[in-house]
């Protein structure tokens, strides 16, 4: 029997109860595949600060670092909006991946059959989409110095923001890129401004001249507006897309749409060594938290990338992706994805549903 840890942080918001159905999920799992779970949980997010005072408590992070996988529900909520900004819940995921060392961020798009139509696009166009977008989440614009608002000779206000990547930062990211492509389709396109950008032009030479260790992969590359068009005119060319940080935010959450709701789709945030957080993209809902309305197929989903990914145990993923396909093919919404003719379910049902699917 493998046995693993793994630190469960539900949140705020719908983030209890999707992380209940999740948990079930592994406990039945884990039955089948001879994996047995050891589960502790911590606070993070606004239930923290409403305990301690700080969104990531140090008890929290020292229980992420000693598992072998983070599994995250949800975090923030208008109740916390007004706090200072080292205050705020979204300050304790960043500490979150900070404090592990987390540098690379999985973010899958993929259309299912039975959603396809939940799509603002064409069938034609969506139809078969299956995207990772490998964004590098510890660097460039968002952590480069010097930054801030600061007054000019003039008396002017001037906002400042860096953007750099050193060598090995975009090394590192797109060894990830490199590899995740090798276990998909064999196709990577890196995405840069480097028309523009110097730093932008440091990314595509050392993505290049990576690129040789990696034979089996097709490497491509685009700037960063032409992948954004890309993505809506045709977006079954890209298999596997590496990114820096900034591109990314925007790049994942525009190939999120295309799928028709970021309520189906999980995440994976990984570093060089110790665990990663395994997350839905979703928020945390405050508006229909505690009414048994929440979507937990992301937060499943987020268990399959937690299986494949951390712990190496790729069937037992691929068995709870293909049961979330047969919960859909039967009918089951919640109503993030109800549509004409389907069943309008709440989050509890949707999740024994799945485990009677799990159980067949």
């Amino acid at each position: 029997m493998m046995n693993y840890r793994i630190t469960l942080l539900p949140g705020d918001g719908i983030g209890p109860e999707i992380m209940a159905v999740a948990v079930d999920v592994l406990k039945v799992i884990g039955s089948q595949f001879n994996l047995n779970f050891e589960f502790q949980e911590a606070p993070i997010g606004g239930v923290a600060i409403d305990a301690t005072g700080e969104p990531l408590p140090t008890e929290t992070l020292e229980m992420c670092r000693n598992s072998d996988a983070v599994l995250l529900a949800a975090i923030g909520g208008y109740k916390w909006d007004n706090l200072p900004r080292h205050q705020r819940p979204e300050t304790g995921l960043l500490g979150l991946r900070a404090g592990l060392g987390l540098f690379a961020n999985l973010r899958p798009a993929k259309i299912l059959p039975q959603l396809i139509d939940a799509s603002t696009l064409k069938r034609d166009i969506v139809e078969g989409v299956d995207i990772m977008v490998v964004r590098e989440l510890t660097g460039g614009v968002y952590f480069g110095t010097p930054k801030g608002v600061f007054e000019t000779e003039t008396g002017e206000k001037r906002g400042v923001n860096t953007m750099a990547y050193s060598e090995s930062e975009v090394d590192r990211i797109a060894r990830v890129g490199f590899e995740t492509a090798q276990k998909r389709g064999g196709k990577l396109c890196s995405v840069d401004k480097a028309n523009v950008l110097e730093v932008s032009q440091l990314w595509r030479d050392r993505v290049t001249l990576l690129a040789p260790e990696y034979p089996d992969v097709e490497l491509s590359h685009l700037y960063v507006d032409n992948a954004a068009m890309q993505l809506v005119r045709w977006p079954r060319q890209f298999d596997t897309i590496v990114t820096g940080n900034l591109f990314g935010d925007i790049l994942s959450d525009a190939a999120a749409m295309l799928t028709g709701s970021i309520g189906m789709l999980p995440s994976a945030s990984l570093g060089a060594s110790g665990p990663g957080v395994f997350e839905p993209v979703h928020g945390s809902a405050p508006d229909i938290a505690g009414e048994d309305k929440a979507n937990p197929l992301a937060q499943v989903l987020s268990v399959a990338m937690m299986l494949r990914y951390a712990l190496e145990q790729p069937v037992a993923a691929e068995k709870i992706e293909k049961a979330v396909l047969q919960v859909l093919e039967k009918g089951y919404r919640t109503g993030d994805i109800m549509s004409e003719g389907m069943k309008l379910v709440g989050c509890k049902e949707v999740g024994e549903v799945l485990l009677k699917v799990l159980s067949l």
